[in-house]
């Protein structure tokens, strides 16, 4: 990382806690805690997944801008799309977009995940935005065929891996991996227990996924 990718994300963890006075972006309030638990956290797995030259990356339920405009500012030649539903929080994330520089690669969509179209990006992250299950169901059929579904996790997730690995062989997925961060970056920035689930996209997704949230709250996987 360069020094001017140091400062983009500096920049950027400013901005969200001031604007974090006005709209509710997180519950961590000083920069230290900030640093270790947004940035160090949303860059710790940055190459547990494939990245390819100008990939295009999909980062759902994007709230401060975590994972997905860290990830930006670090991977130069990815063109991503912040999607956040709440326009408030869209709002900042436009605004922080112009203040790192990235507005020619960086859009922001307030709308739902759910309404996107499928099969547009080689890569999807979310981080903190919901059940393991869920975020399978919305992310699988947004990806393209051979691309990679990145979920921060931690703690225990074994009734998630349940029902994430259901909604994965139903979806066209492989089985949903779990990728602890290294001992001494977990140690160091206080993110032990906490880790990336992976899966790749492996075959079509069947039509009418992602369902509407109430319908998944309905018939769970």
């Amino acid at each position: 990382m360069g020094p001017a990718q140091r400062d983009a994300l500096g920049d950027h963890l400013r901005l969200m806690l001031a604007w974090n006075e006005a709209i509710n972006l997180t519950a961590i309030r000083d920069a230290v805690s900030a640093a270790h638990l947004h940035v160090a956290d949303s860059l710790a797995g940055i190459t547990s997944f494939v990245t390819l030259p100008q990939a295009t990356l999909l980062d759902v339920g994007s709230g401060g801008g975590f994972p997905g405009l860290a990830l930006a500012i670090c991977m130069p030649g990815t063109r991503v799309t912040l999607v956040e539903s709440v326009r408030k929080k869209a709002v900042f994330l436009e605004a922080a977009v112009r203040a790192v520089g990235l507005a020619d690669r960086v859009t922001v969509v307030a709308r739902r995940a759910e309404d996107l179209a499928p099969g547009q990006w080689d890569i999807v992250t979310a981080r903190a935005v919901g059940g393991l299950a869920d975020l399978v169901e919305v992310g699988l059929p947004l990806l393209a065929n051979g691309g990679h579904l990145a979920v921060w996790k931690r703690g225990d997730l074994t009734a998630e891996f349940e029902s994430a690995g259901r909604a994965a062989t139903a979806l066209g997925g492989s089985i949903p991996a779990w990728r602890p961060y290294p001992d001494d970056l977990a140690v160091a920035s206080g993110l032990a227990g906490h880790g990336l689930v992976l899966v790749r996209k492996v075959g079509n997704s069947p039509p009418g996924y992602p369902r509407d949230p109430a319908a998944r709250r309905r018939r769970p996987w």
